[in-house]
């Protein structure tokens, strides 16, 4: 996910004046003051890159097969649409008031005019829109998340090219010694007539099935291992950060990568910028960027969660793609 927002001008780049000190709640009512600390909570969180990152033309984002199309090596996510910041409850209500349908497809139209033409959805939820893009000329590609066998006639129906089975359910899974039980999954996503993923926010996961010899047509990995138990920080930490459940480690992308290049499947990479922690200045969003490409297979792509209410996001993540994604490195 990318939450970036433009400054409000070079010389003061956090809004003003500052909404914590005393005077701002006898200038207006608690609801009032709560909103302005929430807006400054955002303006000190989110990235202000401003308009340095020209806009891709379409045809600069290189492209990988899938099945038998080609798609994007840059994918649209789902979080930001569906309200799912894993950042703050505060967030999530700015997204979800933002995301209003006729949004959403907005911000995929953009999307595909700047060259990104595939979708990653979670289950049925927005499958309609997509039907209604497509519908509409579009031919935005789309893959989904799925933990629910009965779902998948409607993603098949839908259009769907694929579905990988749902990473917490893998990992919980796999911690519980029943990684084997997502082969039915798999099968039946097969059976459907789509192909069949495993995501995954785990190396050792990827590893396993790879061991297991098991042919995925593709993973879904998550470059960092976020939902390690309080026992297992402790040991590798030697203490237990806050909150717990949201631990981005930056040990943790070089892991993942490693394992992706060892993976036989394609691989979609994703939570690049460690769900808009990396996203407070331009040099971190461009070297997470350049860090997924150079890490993952040339036949692999990427999935980042578009954020575009203060930014061209689709035309400034599709150029740092095409820049990245060709084997720039500069």
């Amino acid at each position: 996910m990318s939450l970036r927002r433009r400054p409000e001008s070079a010389s003061s780049p956090w809004p003003q004046p500052n909404p914590l000190s005393a005077s701002a709640v006898a200038d207006g009512d608690r609801r009032e003051f709560l909103k302005t600390v929430g807006a400054f909570s955002i303006g000190l969180s989110l990235a202000h890159l401003g308009t340095a990152i020209a806009a891709a033309e379409p045809s600069a984002v290189p492209q990988v097969a899938f099945g038998k199309v080609r798609i994007s090596r840059l994918i649209c996510g789902s979080n930001p649409f569906n309200a799912g910041s894993h950042l703050s409850n505060f967030v999530n209500q700015e997204m979800r008031s933002y995301y209003a349908p006729d949004q959403i497809l907005k911000t995929l139209r953009r999307c595909e005019e700047s060259g990104v033409n595939c979708w990653q959805i979670s289950g049925v939820q927005n499958l309609d829109l997509y039907r209604q893009l497509v519908d509409g000329g579009s031919r935005m590609h789309a893959i989904s998340l799925g933990r629910d066998p009965a779902d998948l006639p409607a993603l098949a129906k839908g259009g769907v090219l694929g579905v990988a089975h749902h990473g917490e359910v893998t990992d919980q899974l796999f911690k519980s010694g029943k990684l084997d039980e997502i082969r039915d999954f798999l099968n039946r996503v097969r059976d459907a007539g789509m192909l069949a993923g495993v995501s995954t926010h785990m190396p050792a996961v990827v590893d396993a099935i790879e061991s297991k010899g098991w042919e995925p047509d593709y993973y879904m990995t998550c470059v960092y291992e976020r939902n390690r138990s309080s026992e297992e920080l402790k040991k590798l930490l030697g203490y237990v950060p806050l909150p717990v459940r949201e631990v981005y480690l930056e040990e943790d992308p070089p892991r993942m990568y490693q394992a992706v290049r060892q993976a036989r499947r394609p691989c979609l990479a994703f939570k690049i910028l460690a769900a808009g922690r990396l996203c407070d200045r331009k040099d971190t969003v461009e070297k997470a960027f350049r860090e997924a490409y150079q890490g993952i297979k040339p036949g692999d792509a990427v999935i980042v969660g578009i954020y575009d209410r203060y930014s061209d996001q689709p035309g400034e993540d599709a150029a740092l793609a095409s820049r990245f994604a060709n084997g720039k490195v500069a």
